[in-house]
């Protein structure tokens, strides 16, 4: 059965404005799956992970693509590069006959890939203007319980009249962790695959496909050793000397080796905000995994109890809820690096998220208990930004939406997304 996404909406309506839609995500989100529902009656499939296929788009692309005329979805298409210049030239070439006969643009071609790193310089430079570029993640909260999601928003009154148009949205700490410990990754969620047995296949996967080929070969058992680690420091300041003196790597390395996770769509940066900033502000991103069962897995977490026990569960709980966000982004075809940050100071003086829309600031705190002690506390240092700060959000295990007092309100963690 066929769960609906999000994203739909958003890859309707780039279908509309594009010759070429480029969908990104990292390995087994559902990227196929959703192309083929919403595209797949009209559109001709080829995937590259076919070894002729692949050959024919590496060694004569333009008769690949003769092979395969428009309207046409090509899977893993970041294996051959080569074939972005000569989609290019099909995609002017009946731009300018549709022109002469003033008939309307349609849509394409469909690509879809699972990493960036070798994506980006090629879409950049063949189909700038011609594509648009969408990211898609695994599944949010709201997808697995079939309820409609939206951008994620700090608005009391807005979230209040959201809350009364839900019934039984509650979810127990011990019901939220084993959200947590399942991740958001389709074949997990429905019970396609044991947890254990799919992220084990999931992460020799990745690397046989993604990674090998951009790290050296001798360096794939550190490489492994080097996801753990990283997993380990979710929700925390990413230290590249850390990172380096526990793995006996290089600083060059291990920024190479951050870039390729970021690119995958395996982790997430999640930059300090800066406007106007004294140099009191620390300036190292923090790092989140986008997906918790995966992170869970790597953590070695036996089950959702453990872990909701374990002295990472807060760490994991704000994974959870910067992860939720940042999905609500994506499947609003919105860049999240524009809008979300985070604040910490040499004081140790913290904001978990700042949300930062139409010239204010909206702080978010993050807390894995009910009624934090004192949860605002921290709001006050950013006045120096000279900017208007609204009222605020703790996201918590609640029941539901409180005042809390006129800086912020508290918000539960299982209505986020809706």
């Amino acid at each position: 059965m066929y769960i609906h996404r999000d994203i739909e909406k958003v890859l309707l309506e780039a279908a509309e404005s594009f010759q070429v839609i480029t969908l990104y995500g990292s390995r087994q989100v559902g990227k196929t799956t959703t192309i083929d529902y919403l595209f797949g009656d009209r559109f001709d499939f080829v995937t590259l992970d076919d070894a002729e296929e692949l050959n024919l788009a590496l060694t004569n692309p333009r008769s690949f693509l003769e092979s395969h005329p428009w309207p046409l979805i090509i899977d893993e298409v970041q294996k051959a590069v080569g074939l972005l210049s000569e989609i290019k030239k099909i995609v002017d070439e009946q731009r300018r006959a549709w022109m002469k006969a003033n008939e309307p643009r349609k849509l394409m071609f469909i690509l879809t890939g699972s990493n960036q790193f070798e994506l980006q310089e090629g879409i950049s430079e063949s189909l700038a203007g011609r594509t648009a570029i969408i990211n898609m993640s695994g599944f949010t909260q709201m997808e697995k319980r079939s309820i409609p999601g939206a951008l994620f928003e700090v608005d009391f009154d807005q979230l209040m009249q959201k809350q009364q148009n839900q019934k039984d949205f509650y979810k127990s700490g011990k019901d939220v962790f084993a959200d947590i410990f399942q991740g958001g990754m389709p074949d997990v969620c429905t019970g396609a695959s044991k947890h254990n047995i799919y992220y084990k296949a999931y992460i020799d996967t990745y690397i046989e496909k993604d990674v090998r080929k951009m790290i050296n070969a001798s360096s794939e058992m550190q490489f492994r050793r080097f996801i753990s680690l990283i997993a380990l420091r979710t929700a925390q300041e990413l230290s590249y000397s850390d990172i380096c003196s526990n793995l006996g790597i290089n600083v060059d390395t291990c920024k190479r080796w951050i870039s390729i996770l970021q690119t995958s769509g395996i982790i997430v940066l999640l930059e300090p905000y800066m406007a106007n900033a004294s140099k009191r502000i620390i300036k190292s991103p923090k790092l989140y995994f986008m997906d918790t069962g995966l992170c869970a897995y790597l953590c070695k977490w036996p089950n959702a109890e453990m872990l909701m026990n374990c002295a990472m569960s807060g760490a994991f709980f704000e994974t959870y809820v910067v992860s939720e966000i940042i999905k609500s982004f994506y499947n609003n075809g919105i860049n999240p690096t524009q809008y979300l940050y985070y604040y910490r100071d040499i004081d140790k003086k913290e904001v978990d998220v700042l949300l930062v829309k139409d010239g204010a600031l909206y702080p978010v705190e993050i807390k894995k208990g009910v009624a934090p002690n004192k949860p605002t506390k921290n709001f006050s240092v950013l006045e120096k930004y000279k900017m208007p700060i609204k009222r605020g959000m703790v996201i918590d295990n609640a029941e539901r939406i409180m005042a809390l007092n006129e800086k912020a309100f508290v918000f539960p963690v299982s209505l986020l997304g809706v």
